[in-house]
């Protein structure tokens, strides 16, 4: 079985490095030009849109918990700060992404979401689990397990 990789590109000189998941807390450094690379990126839910979908999510190396938001939802302001923590604690494991459907309704056409929030868990390009209303910690770290 193939070592689990996560790819960063280089702030400096924008070279892609793969990087082993094993290794990704010591401190990679650029291949290229020796700087050191971006992992803080990887402990924060990234922002996807429409046009990044498919590239963030559905390409994506690692699994990845999309959160489908609306600003004007409190449950969703709710759900923030947990997904802020499982971000760190699934580093370089599991991406965390959240979609602002108020902006981005392609996205939410295709996957018929008519409830906020509504958390997709994606997988080698597939949903396997999808999500509606406020979800605590543990119930959304069930579900990641299920796919690590």
């Amino acid at each position: 079985m193939s070592e689990k990789t996560v790819v960063l590109a280089c702030k400096e000189c924008g070279a892609k490095n793969r990087i082993p998941v094993a290794r990704i807390d010591e401190g990679p450094r650029c291949a290229k030009c020796r700087s050191l690379l971006p992992v803080q990126n990887l402990s924060r839910p990234i922002i996807v849109t429409d046009q990044t979908f498919d590239r963030e999510v559905l390409h994506s190396p690692l699994p990845v918990l999309v959160d489908c938001w609306a600003p004007w939802c409190g449950p969703c302001k709710a759900i923030g700060p947990i997904l802020d923590e499982l971000s760190v604690q699934y580093r370089a494991r599991v991406k965390i992404a959240k979609l602002n459907l108020d902006e981005n309704s392609l996205i939410g056409s295709r996957y018929m979401i008519t409830s906020v929030p509504t958390l997709l868990l994606v997988k080698n390009g597939q949903i396997v689990d999808k999500m509606v209303g406020m979800q605590p910690k543990q119930q959304l770290e069930a579900a990641i397990g299920r796919i690590l």
